[in-house]
């Protein structure tokens, strides 16, 4: 993988939550390319195992872990095995995420009549699809980070980086658990930047804008292939009229986790949207 950027992660050790996904699997990869050994957590082992062969077959140091971020249980384990195959972990990335049908409305407005309408309002949307998006999203972000930051505390050079959103600045229309929980993940940030910052960690967050991958895919296009009018709003509204690639977030990655470019850094979140963020719509 040819990277941005000339960071050298040799002898870290990087675990990524959620590493089987799109832009986890595209951070695991550079991080193995910048020298780091890598430790893929994911609900599903399949899929991240996919990733680590790809790593491997590059010459990259890098192994599977099946974990699911809402268990503790889980959690220790990975942290053992980890600390077993490559030694105390370096570096977090907290990429696991996802928003889930239940907790998102059909319509972006409400309007007259929805109530008895064959359409999921506000007021039909479902707790436990709220709770699942709330867990995963900032739960999962706050279990993992209890687990593996124990390794980190008071040794120098180790990092934090959160995953959040566009969301998390203003909030997107029909899905309020995900864009609440994003919005909690970016506050988090700030707070664990604050405490550890006496402990030799810093931690940062990435907001991406908008990717088109299979999590929000049927959002943003019709079974055909076609745009749906979500998706020609989102373009509308980033003045560099097109989605993000995943590797247009290396950059800010391989920045933030440099501790000569960026040892001064802990706290921010930083929008890596195209424009989207900045724009008023007029």
């Amino acid at each position: 993988m040819d990277l941005p950027l000339k960071t050298d992660l040799s002898g870290k050790v990087a675990v990524v939550t959620g590493a089987g996904g799109v832009l986890c699997s595209v951070f695991a990869k550079a991080l193995a390319a910048a020298g780091a050994k890598v430790a893929l957590l994911n609900r599903t082992l399949a899929n991240a195992e996919v990733v680590a062969e790809e790593i491997r077959a590059d010459g990259g140091t890098a192994k599977a872990y099946q974990c699911n971020v809402l268990s503790r249980e889980d959690l220790e384990r990975c942290r053992e095995e980890v600390s077993r195959d490559f030694g105390p972990c370096d570096i977090l990335i907290n990429g696991a995420g996802g928003n889930n049908a239940r907790a998102t409305t059909d319509k972006e407005y409400y309007e007259p009549g929805d109530l008895d309408a064959e359409t999921k309002s506000f007021f039909d949307l479902d707790r436990e699809g709220v709770e699942a998006v709330f867990n995963l999203n900032f739960t999962g972000v706050l279990l993992t980070t209890q687990v593996f930051a124990r390794d980190m505390v008071d040794r120098s050079g180790c990092n934090i980086l959160n995953i959040s959103s566009m969301n998390a600045y203003t909030p997107l229309t029909k899905i309020p658990a995900y864009s609440g929980a994003k919005a909690a993940v970016s506050n988090f940030t700030q707070w664990l930047a604050v405490h550890f910052s006496k402990a030799g960690i810093r931690v940062n967050a990435i907001a991406p804008g908008f990717f088109s991958c299979k999590q929000n895919a049927s959002l943003l296009w019709n079974p055909d292939g076609s745009p749906t009018p979500r998706t020609e709003k989102i373009l509308a509204a980033t003045p560099m009229g097109r989605f993000g690639q995943p590797e247009e977030l290396l950059g800010t990655l391989l920045f933030l986790l440099d501790n000569g470019a960026a040892g001064f850094i802990t706290g921010v979140v930083i929008p890596v949207d195209g424009g989207f963020s900045a724009y008023s719509g007029v």
